[in-house]
Parts: structure tokens; sequence; C-alpha cells
């Protein structure tokens, strides 16, 4: 790995179990571009897609070129040089558990109900070290849906053996009567914690940040037609065990932006007016951190630790030891913990989102 350069990934679209992606097809300028059941982008993955019933090991893994030229997956790259890339004198291991799951996410339909668990949940019951709370950035809506949507948390909380009945007999209408609309638009920020019921509305494009796992509670077993297996279902455990990853405790509708929406904090402002906020902070969570760089002409950067970074608007360069890499909408790269001091350059501006590594 060349040490004055970024990491630029390719395309990694992943099977889902919902349709989208027609965007991710607009953006990476495919013939044709359209919904198919392949709705997500896995930016720099080190985490492997959970597809009970589809046959095929290794997906969701981000693949790069090794030393060789070759193909290798990212996270073989990451721990060849632990110490540069992930800022340890270990094996690199511990901070592979520690990198979030980064995801361009482009719906045409609402998502199943599902729940995450937490961290906790999840290393007491599920022999995993992470849960799934998980972040959305709404970079985008389609003009067909005038108003979109995500639900977050019961407004409505049903009791458990309620919420077991509306399951077992797939009673849609009563789960849906649970939540309330939250309205999104380009910009805003959302955190999801684990435990919490929630499904995304249709046609909005999103960055999705999430602790690095693929476990899920999908409480709603079919969508368009397409039926999710039974052990993709409840994580291959019973539903009782499923139950135990909610948290039902009701968020009252004038509580849904103090639980869930992020407000930015500035963190640097240049003579030239670009601007560093933080998105996503240790006040809000441990699991990750995330950041927005607007730059207007030039920013220069230090930074302790490695960062995925997602090019939401504009377009510019990332210059470090005075070798650019270019930089267009919709590049996404990984900046290891070795490039301590940057610089971001821009013509006509510029829009990076910065995604950092937990801190459990």
């Amino acid at each position: 790995m060349n040490r004055d350069k970024i990491i630029k990934f390719t395309s990694n679209r992943v099977w889902r179990t919902y349709t989208g992606g027609k965007l991710l097809d607009q953006i990476e300028g495919n013939e044709d571009p359209d919904d198919s059941n392949f709705p997500e982008d896995w930016i720099g993955s080190t985490v492997e897609a959970r597809n009970p019933g589809r046959d095929k090991p290794g997906e969701g893994l981000a693949m790069v070129e090794g030393a060789d030229g070759k193909p290798i997956p990212f996270r073989e790259l990451l721990l060849s040089d632990p110490k540069y890339n992930l800022g340890t004198d270990g094996d690199g291991v511990q901070e592979l558990e520690n990198i979030p799951l980064v995801k361009y996410l482009d719906s045409s339909t609402r998502l199943h109900f599902q729940a995450h668990p937490t961290s906790e949940f999840s290393q007491a019951r599920l022999g995993s070290p992470r849960g799934k709370t998980e972040a959305y950035v709404i970079l985008d809506s389609r003009a067909e849906v005038p108003e979109p949507y995500i639900y977050a948390g019961f407004q409505r909380s049903p009791n458990r053996e309620e919420l077991k009945g509306w399951i077992e007999s797939q009673d849609i209408d009563s789960m849906e009567k649970c939540f309330d609309k939250i309205p999104v638009k380009p910009g805003d920020v959302f955190l999801i914690p684990g435990g919490r019921p929630h499904a995304l509305g249709e046609g909005i494009l999103m960055l999705e940040i999430m602790e690095p796992s693929d476990l899920a509670v999908r409480f709603e077993f079919e969508r368009e037609g397409l039926v999710i297996p039974e052990e993709a279902r409840f994580m291959g455990r019973d539903i009782e065990t499923a139950l135990d990853v909610f948290n039902l405790d009701p968020v009252e509708p004038e509580s849904i932006d103090e639980e869930f929406r992020c407000q930015p904090t500035q963190l640097l402002k240049t003579d030239d007016g670009s601007i560093l906020e933080e998105l996503i902070g240790q006040a809000q969570t441990k699991c990750f951190g995330v950041k927005r760089m607007s730059v207007v002409r030039s920013a220069l950067r230090e930074e302790n630790e490695f960062f995925y970074g997602v090019v939401v608007e504009g377009a510019g360069e990332f210059i470090v030891d005075g070798n650019s890499t270019e930089l267009k909408k919709w590049d996404r790269f990984f900046c290891p913990a070795g490039v301590s001091s940057f610089e971001y350059k821009s013509t006509f501006g510029m829009t990076i989102l910065e995604c950092f590594p937990g801190k459990y």
C-alpha cells in the first residue's frame, strides 16, 4: 500500500430482502438503471452479509488490490499493516470489531419492520461482539415520493404478548399503527439505538453507518411479494429471544426529535468559510462517530485515527505530503490512521462525510 495515498473503493453491491438501487445504478453509470434486490453498496466492508438461503460466501466483504496486483479482501490489507492502517501496536483484530459498517442505501419500497440487538445483548445472548445501533444521513429522495419518511421507535407501544401475537399472525396493520411517520429531507441525521423497532420509508437515498454486524429481527415476513426465510427472521433463534431484543418503551411524538434526531456541532471554521461539524459523537453513542467537512476552497486537517470518507457534494482533491488524489461526487475512500495531516482542496466546493470507529 502506498503510504501517501488514500484507498478508494469501487462498487460493492449486496443482495437484500427488499428492492431498490436504481439511483446507485445511475451513480455507477450503469446502462438501463433499475431497481433490484441489490439496493445497498457496502463501502470498504469488513463484514460478511447474512442472507440465509442464499449461498454466496464472502458476500458483503469489500475487495481491493493487494501488493501483487491481485484482489484481496480489504480486511486482509488492513491487517497486513495494523499500525499504519488502524493505529494499533497489536495485530489489529480487536480494531476490526470497531470499524463501522458504512453503506449507500437506496430504497424503492418501505423496508420490513425490524429491530437490531444492542452490543450488550449480542455479547450476552448471541455470541457476537457487536450489535447494530445505526445512523442515517439522508442524501436525497425520489421525485415520485413527495413526503419521504422513516419509522423509529413505537409511539404507541404494545405489550410483549400483543406484539408476539401480531408477529405470529402477521397483523401488519396493528404493527404500523404503533408508529408515526417521521418526515425526512436531505441533510437530516438520525441515530437509531439497538432495540428500537424501525423501518425506512420508500424512495430514500442515504448513507447508513452502523455497528459492524448484520444482525436483525425482521418481524414483518413479507414485502412486495418477497418472503423472508424463517432462519432469517429471528437471527436463527426463537421468537422469545427475538422479543427480548425490543425496547418497548414508547417514544411519544413530542420526544421523537430528542430521541432520534442529531443536531450538528461546529468543530472548525477556516478563513475561507470551510466548516467541520460533528454529526454524531460520544455524547450520542460509543458505536461510531460521524463528521461533515464542508470545503469552500481549502481545509487543512489533522486526525489521530482512521476514517471512511464519502463525497456527497461537489468535487476536489485529498492531499497528503504533496500527493493528490482526485475526489468526485459519490466517491468513497479509506484514510489510514497513519495519515495524521492532510488537506482537502476544491474549486467549486465539496462536502465529505467522515465515519470514525467506535470507542467501546
